[in-house]
């Protein structure tokens, strides 16, 4: 019998001082049974930094056709494919035929700079493509964050990120290594 995912539920409070959205959000994520508390969290870290009333959790775990978030117009059409991690070359370069704008999110130290150094030449035809590198120490501390229920408040300004859960800060420093 396979393994289910792990339900989450987070209430983040996201003050994004660079974009002016202030909202709170309440988000139900299914934990797939081979993903780390560390991708979980930076999946959830992506949400925050492109927070958006339409913007939703995909299946990208465990879909080639669904991104891990997205956000899509009323029509359907895909206006932000969001990727966690160091996606296959050819699922990037799908994504950013299908939709306005493609964002990856790094994590994991040298094993993401090596990703991006071997596809680097690939990307480089890509014009809606951004990718952006989480230092390792900091997603591992943002991991340490979750728990079953969350209530975190995400502060966001001059391009860091502070997560906080009242009892525990974690601030993070994504870095645009690929394309804006």
């Amino acid at each position: 019998m396979a393994t289910k995912s792990t339900v989450f539920k987070a209430n983040l409070q996201i003050a994004d001082m660079d974009r002016n959205y202030y909202e709170d959000h309440t988000i139900t994520l299914a934990r797939h049974p081979s993903e780390t508390d560390e991708r979980m969290m930076v999946r959830l870290l992506a949400f925050a930094l492109n927070a958006h009333e339409r913007l939703e959790f995909g299946q990208g775990m465990t879909n080639d056709e669904e991104a891990d978030v997205w956000l899509k117009d009323l029509t359907g059409v895909i206006d932000l494919w969001i990727d966690v991690g160091t996606p296959d070359e050819r699922l990037v370069r799908k994504a950013c035929g299908r939709s306005g704008e493609v964002r990856i999110y790094t994590y994991g130290g040298r094993t993401a700079e090596i990703w991006l150094a071997n596809n680097k030449p690939q990307f480089d035809r890509q014009s809606n493509l951004q990718i952006f590198n989480l230092p390792v120490g900091q997603t591992e501390a943002l991991a340490l964050l979750a728990q079953r229920t969350m209530h975190l408040q995400v502060l966001i300004q001059d391009g860091q990120v502070t997560v906080s859960d009242n009892t525990n800060n974690v601030t993070v420093d994504p870095e645009c290594v690929f394309g804006g």
